[in-house]
């Protein structure tokens, strides 16, 4: 098989018997050279050593050549039989039906199926006129084709490369499977070409393959092997023609790995967790791309059980919403990469959930800052009313997730004149003083005054009144009894009896609670506002790893 052969030398160093039978037509020999009869022949001095010739008997054997290894010196070999067997498996490609050339190990024949690592491939591509045997038991999601490269600079190939669900599962009880073996007529020439290829990308540690380039060994040409037979000398110029090759190839894989890989895994995850579909299908066409690949790259990550994975699913579209708040979605998708940064930013959800709040009120300081802005220039009564009640948790931070009632709120103003009083109902439908609101069960009615306006005690008790009968008639006729109702006034001066010293701003809290009502100041409104969410800002910036480890994602 090529050049050199096995070589007799080789067979020695494990056996001290070797049996050699070969027949050709009707004539048949046989011989058998014995460790222990070479030595003696050494030691007596002998120039030359004489196998024992086989009778005819022995020589069972009508056509081909047969090697038999016997009384093996090495006992660890047969440690595990089926170890021995895939390690052989793996130094030949023409094992299998559509070759003559077969090993036994034991008398039993060593087939294209004790290679294993086919067993283990998700994706295959074949290269050239390859043909490629599938074993029993594979589970390959795609088979596909490629012509190699051809021209100046490169080297005629075949065979397969193929892609593993996890890197994890190419390390096997006989050896790694991450890597890509050169074949040359038939047999093993380079051990591993892909350590030579000094690639870095994620695919690569999900690779296996088998690389025939007859070329190599041709006699025609300098040898390229090395004396052991087992690799090629890195200066010939065809080793580096192969390289430049194998490039080539592993080039288009990687483009057409990610895709295969997302259309896959991300179609997998939808199937096992439809929540993980529902938020795919909510995102903008935009974003969803760059999820399903953040989804598949997780789904791909080996871990121990199932719930693992649900946990780094929820913690992956944690940072995801996160990165979509801070403009870094690219950033972030780049940083899957390096799976080991990746499990190390999805380890902390704390951290992830804290930053998203974090974000969340840094925008929501700068919305205060634009309505103080607003209350200080005086502006308009309909750009301020607008203002806030588009943003209602600057009245109460827990009423974040407040929201509206248009029908509800047209019910009112149609049916009861507390809510339109001496407004025609064009004008009632077009009010914004006043907005009807839910959040949590509770029935919100804001109510905003001009900044400048004094009102009165009995005025706000008045309207008070008024909009808590209203509006429980409304909800007793849909079945309500007995609801929350909270009405605030916002206001931009104390009401006059707050300044009356015989008075003063308790007893005008009380006699407003009567109705489930309060007062809101503009001022104190922002005031507070500011200081609460500034506060959490501040408390919470040591908690914050998520962007310390998102500069190392990179």
């Amino acid at each position: 098989m090529g050049r050199k052969g096995l070589g007799k030398l080789s067979l020695f160093s494990i056996a001290d018997i070797i049996e050699v039978r070969s027949a050709k037509g009707k004539k048949a020999h046989g011989l058998r050279m014995v460790v222990s009869d070479i030595r003696k022949a050494v030691s007596a001095n002998k120039m030359s050593y004489d196998p024992v010739v086989l009778p005819p008997n022995e020589v069972n054997i009508t056509r081909g050549t047969s090697i038999v290894l016997k009384n093996i010196t090495r006992p660890k070999v047969f440690d595990s039989i089926p170890v021995l067997r895939t390690q052989l498996a793996r130094r030949f490609s023409v094992i299998g039906k559509a070759f003559k050339f077969k090993v036994s190990v034991n008398g039993q024949e060593i087939t294209v199926a004790d290679r294993e690592e086919l067993t283990k491939a998700q994706f295959v591509w074949r290269i050239g006129d390859a043909q490629l045997a599938l074993p029993a038991g594979c589970d390959i999601k795609e088979n596909r084709h490629l012509a190699p490269p051809q021209g100046v600079g490169c080297v005629p190939v075949r065979g397969w490369i193929a892609t593993s669900n996890y890197p994890k599962d190419l390390s096997t009880s006989a050896g790694n499977l991450n890597g890509i073996v050169v074949m040359a007529r038939g047999r093993l020439i380079q051990e591993n070409i892909l350590d030579k290829m000094n690639m870095g990308q994620i695919y690569t540690k999900y690779l296996t393959g088998q690389i025939e380039a007859d070329v190599l060994d041709g006699t025609e040409d300098k040898d390229i092997a090395t004396s052991d037979r087992q690799r090629l000398q890195e200066d010939d110029p065809r080793y580096v023609a192969l390289l430049s090759t194998l490039r080539t190839i592993l080039s288009k894989i990687e483009s057409e790995w990610s895709d295969l890989r997302k259309k896959h895994e991300v179609q997998k995850v939808k199937e096992e967790i439809p929540a993980v579909a529902e938020w795919l299908e909510g995102l903008g066409d935009g974003f969803r791309k760059s999820a399903e690949k953040v989804v598949a790259q997780i789904s791909a990550l080996h871990v121990e059980r199932p719930e693992d994975r649900k946990t780094l699913l929820r913690h992956g579209i944690l940072a995801f919403e996160r990165m979509k708040l801070t403009g870094s979605i690219d950033d972030f998708v780049q940083g899957l990469s390096n799976v080991d940064q990746l499990l190390k930013l999805l380890a902390d959800r704390d951290s992830l959930e804290s930053s998203m709040y974090r974000d969340i009120i840094k925008s929501r300081l700068e919305t205060i800052r634009s309505f103080s802005g607003l209350v200080d220039e005086n502006k308009m009564e309909k750009v301020l009313q607008k203002y806030l009640f588009n943003h209602l948790w600057l009245l109460d931070p827990m009423w974040d997730r407040a929201t509206d009632s248009e029908r509800m709120e047209q019910t009112l103003k149609r049916e009861f004149k507390e809510f339109a009083s001496n407004l025609s109902d064009r004008e009632s439908k077009g009010r914004l003083d006043i907005r009807y609101k839910t959040n949590a069960g509770a029935h919100i009615i804001v109510e905003l005054k001009k900044v400048r306006r004094r009102m009165t005690l009995p005025e706000l008790q008045e309207q008070g009144g008024k909009y808590r009968s209203a509006l429980l008639k409304c909800l007793g006729k849909m079945g309500m009894p007995n609801p929350d109702i909270q009405i605030v006034f916002v206001l931009g001066r104390p009401v006059r009896e707050a300044e009356d010293p015989a008075f003063g701003e308790e007893k005008v809290r009380q006699a407003l609670a009567l109705y489930g009502a309060r007062i809101v100041y503009y001022e104190q409104m922002i005031d507070g506002a500011n200081k609460a969410y500034s506060e959490y800002l501040e408390h919470s910036k040591q908690m914050d790893k998520l962007d310390a480890i998102l500069e190392q994602i990179k």
